[in-house]
């Protein structure tokens, strides 16, 4: 580590948590230096039109929201940058943090914001729709297919939550089960059972998202009968799980056991002074735009805080 950046606040991270952290830490002049990681911009990059965040009353392409995000970022004073990081170390302050498997930075103060990472099936066509009609946020994108059919594959409690949202909106919901059983609680599972015009596919598995430029049908086949079906339909939504990006923090920081770091209730703060996590990658409930910005205000404070505190012991040291 022979050649290391030293820099008062380090966030990484750039979807809707780490610009706001960016905007609060430049504020509170703690001069930010924000890495944006392997997808600048976050999820929101692979969304369409988002229609129900706050401010834009005539909705808003996600890509194009998170260039505003990250201007605005700039042009509060934050040093945004490309780069990945890959490696940390957290065993002493400064905070060490390796970019692109090259450049040490070391930091006062460390925010997370790496996010996660939608769970896909790994088809072909699933990806080249991906924001045509398929989507892995039913609240996000639901309302688009209002009195539509649409499609939604998982098993879970999130999965089920999506179905009953969308059933809401929907004509029919084909909700698609890979075995003969959820794994949903059993209050869920009857709630989705109960709802009329959710239609649940046992030992279904997803063939092929079919389409041109947007979706129009979904081909499927019963994993017991071997008989494929056609449903046609407007929108399919994946609802296998999200992963935290937090593999690198993994025995470091405290996360629970899928993978999400913890934060003490009501903060951002870590188990570890001085570092901080917000957005998607400590919030496995909400993920949404909003809520990942809210909290990567109270992160940018939480660390204009801890900052502070370290100053005024450090000054008082001094005239001790």
């Amino acid at each position: 580590m022979a050649d290391i950046e030293k820099v008062h606040c380090l966030i990484i991270g750039s979807g809707p948590a780490g610009y706001t952290a960016a905007i609060y830490a430049s504020r509170a002049n703690l001069h930010p230096v924000l890495y944006q990681g392997l997808q600048p911009g976050g999820q929101l990059t692979i969304t369409t039109e988002v229609e129900n965040y706050p401010g834009y009353p005539n909705g808003i392409m996600g890509p194009q929201m998170m260039v505003d995000f990250e201007q605005q970022a700039q042009r509060m004073g934050a040093d945004i940058r490309w780069g990945i990081a890959t490696k940390v170390d957290l065993s002493s302050r400064p905070y060490k943090v390796q970019i692109d498997e090259e450049k040490w930075i070391a930091a006062d103060a460390l925010i997370i914001a790496t996010g996660a990472s939608a769970k896909w099936l790994g088809l072909e066509s699933e990806q080249r729709l991906n924001g045509h009609g398929v989507s892995a946020c039913a609240v996000c994108d639901g309302f688009f297919f209002k009195g539509q059919e649409v499609a939604i594959v998982g098993a879970g409690d999130t999965a089920c939550e999506e179905a009953l949202y969308l059933s809401k909106l929907c004509s029919t919901v084909h909700m698609l089960i890979r075995k003969g059983e959820m794994r949903a609680s059993k209050v869920m599972q009857a709630r989705v059972l109960a709802t009329a015009n959710i239609k649940v596919y046992w030992n279904t598995d997803t063939v092929e998202v079919l389409g041109e430029n947007k979706v129009d049908s979904l081909k499927v086949r019963n994993n017991v009968t071997g008989v494929e079906t056609i449903i046609p339909l407007k929108a399919f939504f994946v609802a296998i799980g999200h992963e935290p990006n937090s593999s690198m923090f993994k025995g470091v920081i405290d996360m629970d056991e899928q993978g999400y770091i913890k934060t003490i209730p009501g903060s951002s703060k870590t188990n570890i002074e001085g570092v901080f996590a917000c957005g998607d990658v400590q919030d496995k409930t909400y993920r949404q735009a909003v809520t990942a910005a809210g909290s990567g205000c109270m992160a940018a404070l939480d660390a204009e805080r801890y900052l502070g505190a370290l100053e005024h012991a450090a000054l008082a040291a001094q005239t001790a």
